[in-house]
């Protein structure tokens, strides 16, 4: 398994700090891996092994531990009084009343803490009034392209255009990399989906019509890089004969959110300098998940491709929007340290038309920040200012 630095190097600065480090990430995109790391590296700085607390609740031998009260005690037992604590919990959402207990460690003990947990909303409710100030958040994705051809030890100069079309059909989930075939990954996706569906989002929020909640998902899943509403979605879904209320799309469509397996991107009003309320994309946190639920999968590789640039740009550590100009749409803006990039996604650009359409989109942005597009041309097209990059040349940028 490789190191995956680009997130060590983000929370490294508060290892021995009282904040408690919060992770969160869609399942099986390696919260665990990043955490032994994490310990492995304490160890390197001469951390002991009993200073080390260690608990992974999807783990067997930990399912004692139901309620909050069977969780402090037992960490309570272990913690030592006159030297620091190192304590992680994987996988914490499990546990009733996490929140009073991780809030009563760290107001007892001296102990840097680390959680993680798989779902979007860890810390909303009663975590974040306990410890508003006091905690930091980092979100973890699952394999990025570089990370993949790290993985598999590509030389940067050997990496094909073949070798990223199997990554935007299949995902980044660590574990099919070590899946020995097709039907094996597809065993392994499937797993992963009904694991996020029906235990983090049917059975833990209650959904009543999986029927319809299954549809939402794949309406999404088939209709990618396309602008959404709770209204579209419920005029779709009358014009199919199926009544549907706003506030029931809304509900579903958090819930997914929620789950991790899909991100909810806001528009930005570029002249205006605001995010916008109304009609937001969606798209997939692993395109192998989309594989596995749209059985009637299209290889729309012009939207696969936006999708792939959308968690990559994620994963470097950006905040992405969807742009909206005076008369058009640039596909994303990113912000980070104040400074904002825009880019623009294209398959190819065939010819003249597309060219203009994709430079032009830039045409209403008064501003001089940094202008990309994105394609899989090996011919540079830029202009104007604007620069065009190869997508495996950005992909393996590994600026973070």
């Amino acid at each position: 398994m490789i190191k995956r630095e680009k997130y060590l190097s983000r929370i490294r600065g508060f290892y021995h700090k009282d904040l408690i480090k919060v992770i969160s990430g869609i399942r099986r995109c390696g919260k665990s891996i990043l955490l032994t790391q994490i310990i492995d590296e304490l160890k390197e700085q001469g951390i002991s092994e009993k200073q080390i607390i260690y608990i992974n609740f999807e783990d067997y031998d930990y399912s004692f531990i139901k309620t909050g009260n069977d969780f402090h005690e037992y960490v309570k037992d272990r913690i030592l009084i006159n030297e620091k604590n190192y304590l992680f919990f994987d996988e914490i959402q499990v546990i009733q009343e996490f929140e009073r207990v991780i809030n009563s460690l760290k107001v007892k003990y001296d102990t840097s803490i680390f959680i993680t947990g798989s779902n979007g909303k860890l810390l909303s409710g009663e975590l974040a009034t306990f410890l508003a100030g006091r905690y930091v958040s980092f979100s973890l994705y699952p394999f990025s392209f570089s990370e993949l051809c790290e993985l598999k030890k590509i030389d940067k100069s050997k990496v094909t255009d073949e070798i990223l079309y199997e990554y935007m059909i299949w995902g980044g989930l660590p574990q099919r990399f070590s899946l020995e075939s097709e039907e094996q990954t597809k065993t392994f996706l499937r797993d992963v989906y009904d694991a996020i569906v029906l235990r983090d989002i049917i059975q833990r929020a209650g959904v009543k019509d999986v029927e319809l909640f299954g549809r939402i998902i794949e309406y999404l899943v088939c209709n990618p890089s396309q602008l959404f509403s709770p209204q579209s979605m419920s005029d779709y879904f009358l014009s199919i004969n199926r009544k549907v209320s706003k506030e029931t799309i809304y509900n579903y469509l958090e819930h997914i959110t929620t789950s991790l397996i899909m991100s909810k991107v806001s528009r930005y009003d570029i002249r205006g300098k605001r995010i916008l309320t109304k009609l937001d994309k969606y798209y997939l946190t692993d395109m192998g998940l989309g594989r596995i639920r749209n059985s009637g999968f299209k290889l729309e590789m012009g939207a696969l491709l936006e999708n792939v640039v959308y968690n990559e740009l994620l994963s470097r550590g950006y905040d992405v929007y969807v742009g909206k100009t005076r008369n058009g749409e640039i596909d994303f803006v990113t912000i980070k340290d104040n400074l904002k990039e825009y880019y623009q996604v294209a398959y190819y650009l065939y010819d003249e038309n597309v060219i203009e359409r994709e430079f032009g989109a830039f045409n209403n942005v008064p501003d001089n920040y940094p202008k990309y597009v994105l394609s899989f041309d090996k011919m540079d097209f830029s202009r104007d200012g604007i620069i065009h990059k190869n997508i495996l040349d950005f992909l393996l940028d590994n600026k973070y």
